[in-house]
């Protein structure tokens, strides 16, 4: 396992060096997006502490306005963060894609005749086809939510104990628990997707062989069999999706509730003081939330 990652890493390490450039100015664009949505919460609770009173008092609206202008400028910001780093992890994620492909297919065909007798052109298939196309998912929807879901984990937590820090400690107790609980379902849920792989593996490699000899088959009346084993390939496939989606059932209930029962909104007291719905407060079941979705691996 050990030497299968190390591998992994020098295959990912090869496919990523000729994109350092926009790689580089992608994780500057996610560093934006994040910087202007962590800014927005606290510019409300600024607009309400220090341009409300103003207003309310002398008629001033110059802070108010100052603030709702920066506000937008954050939302402006948070946009064009977001849309840059999508366009550019997309054009760097298919870049990837395409290269992957290429050496996947020019190493099978090097391969010599003897691997070729033993390892089935259907399994050849299922690691260009379902292997290839999970990794597009990863590449197209889940690495931007995985990473700016870890750092909204770091901005969140260090804005919440810089506004209240009694208040971040009553947040912070379900974090234990929250990482205990993630823990246990990254280890369930790369069992499970090892599974689903498997299974789906076995689906295609019948399927692609029974029709390549579709003229054996016919000829020797295996259509039947071929059929039942087809069934029992498909329904085991159908139970491996079933166990993983158990375990998201499991999962994301119990991450969701966590994050619930630790909020200002649920806890009666923080550091003998009473919790209110401010501004603040928004930052507390956020930062659970936000852990909860960063720790899942199986995103889709």
């Amino acid at each position: 396992m050990v030497r299968l990652r190390a591998r992994s890493r020098v295959l990912l390490a090869s496919l990523v060096r000729p994109h350092r450039r926009p790689l580089g100015l992608a994780i500057g664009l996610l560093l934006l997006q994040n910087a202007a949505g962590m800014a927005g919460p606290l510019l409300v609770m600024l607009g309400i502490d220090k341009g409300i009173p103003p207003l309310r008092d002398d008629g001033d609206p110059t802070v108010l306005v100052l603030i709702a202008t920066a506000f937008l400028a954050a939302a402006a910001g948070e946009y064009l963060g977001k849309r840059g780093f999508l366009i550019l992890s997309a054009r760097i994620g298919q870049a990837v894609l395409l290269d992957l492909r290429q050496r996947v297919y020019d190493h099978f065909q090097r391969l010599s005749v003897d691997f070729h007798e033993r390892y089935t052109s259907g399994r050849v298939v299922a690691r260009l086809t379902s292997d290839m196309d999970s990794i597009a998912e990863l590449v197209d929807g889940g690495i931007d939510d995985l990473v700016l879901a870890g750092l909204s984990v770091l901005s969140v937590a260090g804005i919440l104990l810089w506004l209240d820090a009694p208040l971040a400690a009553v947040t912070l107790l379900a974090f234990p628990f929250l990482l205990w609980l993630s823990r246990w379902f990254a280890r369930a849920s790369a069992r499970a997707y090892r599974r689903t792989r498997e299974a789906v593996a076995l689906v295609i490699v019948h399927f692609v062989e029974s029709l390549g000899g579709i003229r054996a088959v016919q000829a020797f009346r295996r259509e039947p069999r071929n059929q039942q084993i087809f069934e029992d390939l498909n329904d085991d496939y159908r139970r491996a999706n079933l166990h993983a989606f158990r375990l998201i059932a499991i999962y994301s209930p119990a991450s969701r509730s966590s994050a619930t029962s630790r909020s200002p909104r649920s806890s009666p007291t923080a550091g003998g003081r009473s919790c209110t719905v401010t501004p603040r407060s928004a930052y507390s079941p956020r930062f659970c939330s936000i852990y909860a979705a960063s720790s899942n691996p199986c995103r889709s």
